[in-house]
């Protein structure tokens, strides 16, 4: 996937790039939760407004492959990381100026809102999907784990720092002050992106050595589309990451409710709650890089670490399974915060497995193959909160007490953890096949398997 004469990226370059994912969290967290609560209450619209628009945005991502087949026929990842962040900053600009319309014009407002989503969704799409594969062409095997962490902890402080800051200036709300700080918000990210990408691919292409072996990507996408789809393992991941992603997401919207049916926890208390378990996934996203240098053989290791991460995360949920029949007896903050932790250590394992994997089935696809993966998982989230609600609805109707209806559903999250874990051995099991046929120069999934 990288040519001998490539130097890998140092620590300062892979933070430099989570900063693109930072100014990306930044955007998105102020239109999937400011402006929901914005509508709601401040607005008085229906829930199901806000919920829509989101759904929109993570229905574009299934062109994500697209998006990704056109950054390998171009070569170069920049000008789509670059090109997507300005769509997306467009997107959360327009998406508050709807906001602020609907107050007089809601019809309208709506209008507008539906295409700065749809921007937003494929903002997200083009640039994740890009950044993500030049993040993976430009680390170190050895390095995937901890570049996975860095990344995404550095998305997640996007989040924390514009809903901390975003909120102090809001107060006292006007729609015109959501409007400036929607735009400074942009700017930043987009200003963020600058810093975080410029010189890093140029160095990277100046090395890169192309031969007969590695030509230019050729054919439709749906020709290139179909040669992915065709491996194995690319194939198999896409379905691992489906359900892993179907169980990681499903508890989300339930977990809160739960708490409050079953525990009696008040609002305040549900939402300390939701913040441990945040708190508990970063330190599993920390922990897995950590415990790689504490122990060199595991480094690079990545299937342990997500059929690991998965049978963890089972445990976990199965512990609030536990929880529901037991009732106010059982540590429930205790057992949100493993979940928390169990869950971050699964999800940097599987990011940073996209990472070792995209380049496994030979040079020139990648975009197509972490657009495929990128899909599956926006899917997931996309579904997986509102299959959640509606279990619970249903296992409510079916059992009667509450209780037995979320400790159904938590048992059923772990079923779908359990068969995550089988998948993840299902996918690496076909990993030598598209190398071999393909005649890489380096098959990058036995090396890091090795914990070479």
């Amino acid at each position: 996937m990288r040519s001998s004469s490539m130097r890998p990226l140092s620590w300062l370059g892979i933070v430099r790039m989570g900063l693109v994912q930072t100014g990306l969290g930044a955007i998105v967290v102020l239109t999937t939760s400011t402006l929901n609560r914005v509508m709601v209450v401040e607005l008085a619209l229906p829930a199901m407004l806000p919920g829509a628009l989101v759904a929109i945005h993570y229905a574009l991502q299934v062109f994500r492959p697209a998006w990704g087949h056109g950054s390998d026929r171009g070569a170069r990842r920049t000008p789509w990381i670059i090109g997507g962040m300005a769509v997306l900053a467009l997107g959360g600009f327009l998406a508050a100026c709807a906001t602020a319309w609907m107050a007089t014009q809601p019809l309208f407002g709506v209008a507008l809102a539906i295409v700065a989503f749809c921007l937003i969704g494929g903002g997200v799409g083009a640039a994740g999907t890009s950044l993500l594969v030049l993040l993976a062409k430009r680390v170190d095997d050895k390095r995937r784990a901890a570049a996975a962490t860095i990344v995404w902890v550095m998305m997640i402080a996007g989040f924390i720092v514009t809903t901390a800051v975003g909120g102090q200036l809001l107060d006292p709300f006007s729609p015109l002050r959501l409007i400036e700080v929607s735009g400074g918000v942009s700017l930043i990210a987009m200003a963020l992106t600058f810093i975080g990408v410029l010189g890093i691919e140029g160095r990277a292409t100046a090395t890169t050595i192309v031969t007969a072996e590695q030509p230019a990507p050729q054919g439709s996408f749906v020709q290139a589309f179909k040669e992915v789809w065709a491996e194995p393992q690319a194939r198999r991941f896409a379905i691992f990451v489906f359900v892993s992603m179907l169980a990681y997401s499903a508890q989300d919207l339930i977990l809160e409710p739960f708490a409050g049916a079953v525990f009696g926890f008040t609002p305040g208390e549900t939402t300390k709650l939701s913040s441990m378990q945040h708190g508990g996934t970063l330190i599993g996203m920390a922990m897995v890089p950590i415990l790689g240098a504490l122990f060199p053989k595991s480094r690079g290791n990545l299937q342990i670490w997500t059929v690991g991460g998965c049978i963890a995360s089972a445990i976990a949920l199965l512990g609030l399974s536990s929880a529901a029949i037991v009732g106010p007896s059982w540590p429930l903050r205790a057992t949100v915060f493993a979940l928390g932790v169990t869950n971050g250590a699964y999800a940097v394992a599987a990011i940073g497995s996209m990472m070792e994997l995209v380049g496994a089935g030979g040079e020139h696809r990648e975009g197509v193959r972490m657009g495929l993966w990128g899909a599956a998982q926006a899917i997931a989230f996309g579904i997986g909160g509102f299959i959640g609600t509606l279990a619970s609805d249903v296992a409510r109707l079916i059992l009667g007490a509450p209780a037995l209806s979320y400790a159904a559903v938590f048992a059923a999250e772990a079923g779908l953890f359990v068969a995550s874990a089988a998948m993840a051995i299902w996918v690496h099991r076909a990993r030598a096949v598209p190398a071999q046929s393909r005649n890489d120069d380096v098959d990058l999934s036995n090396a890091a398997i090795a914990g070479g």
